[in-house]
This record gives C-alpha cells, sequence and structure tokens, in this order.
C-alpha cells in the first residue's frame, strides 16, 4: 500500500486524476489501482491491484474489496489504464464498475467512480452517468 504523506481532498474526477496520472499515463501495460479515501475524501492510500499485458488485467472484485476493508476506508475510486489511449471502456470495463459499484452499495463503502486513463486524459464512469 502506498501511504501518501499529502491527503488530496477529491471533489471530482479531474481530483482523482491528478492523483494518479503520474504514475498511469506513460506506461505500456495496463494496470488498475485504487484510491482508498476516509470519511472526508481525503486519499489516503494508492493501492495497485493488477498488473496485466498491453490490452487487458484481471480485477478481482472481492480482492478490491478487500483491500479497502482491511485499510479501513470508508470509500473508493478504481482507476486503470488503457496503454493504447482509447478512453473508451470495453465491455469488461462496464461490467466490473457494475460488479464494483453492486459491492459497495452491500458493504456501504461506495464505488465514487471508475476512471479509466491514457496519456490523452480520462474517462469518468461518474460524469458519464455510467456509475
Amino acid at each position: 500500500m502506498s501511504d501518501l504523506r499529502e491527503r488530496p481532498r477529491i471533489s471530482g474526477s479531474r481530483d482523482a486524476f491528478q492523483v494518479i496520472a503520474p504514475l498511469l499515463t506513460d506506461l505500456h501495460h495496463e494496470e488498475f489501482w485504487l484510491l482508498l479515501l476516509n470519511k472526508a475524501n481525503e486519499v489516503f492510500a494508492r493501492e495497485r491491484l493488477s498488473t496485466g499485458g498491453m490490452s487487458g488485467t484481471v480485477v478481482d472484485v472481492k480482492l478490491a474489496y478487500k483491500t479497502a476493508l482491511d485499510a479501513r476506508a470508508a470509500a473508493l475510486i478504481a482507476i486503470h489504464n488503457h496503454p493504447s489511449g482509447s478512453l473508451q471502456p470495453s465491455q469488461a470495463d462496464v461490467e466490473l464498475t457494475r460488479k464494483l459499484r453492486q459491492a459497495g452499495t452491500v458493504l456501504d463503502m461506495p464505488l465514487l467512480d471508475h476512471l479509466i486513463v491514457s496519456e490523452r486524459g480520462y474517462y469518468s464512469f461518474a460524469d458519464e452517468g455510467t456509475l
């Protein structure tokens, strides 16, 4: 787990993008990360859950929430990169987001957003109304 000295407050997708972009935008392989937030919507940790190949990575919803529960997070933001530069979510991205949202509802630990990032910017499921 990567604890942060500064705890940036997240008030929207741009804030989340700025916290994670330096780690993901230049990669040539896909990675999936979580931003773990406290009740004040401050990021207290960044956690890499998986590293994959050029066109995908495997994410276990149970492991994502175990990580968040163990850290005592109040909420989380899921983020992964698309090395291709495309910001369009795949069907697998949409399905993963649905599963993460449902698990968060049951656990009372909301998924606030899921971002897809590349060197071209980002796509926010929350901003697009698909969360």
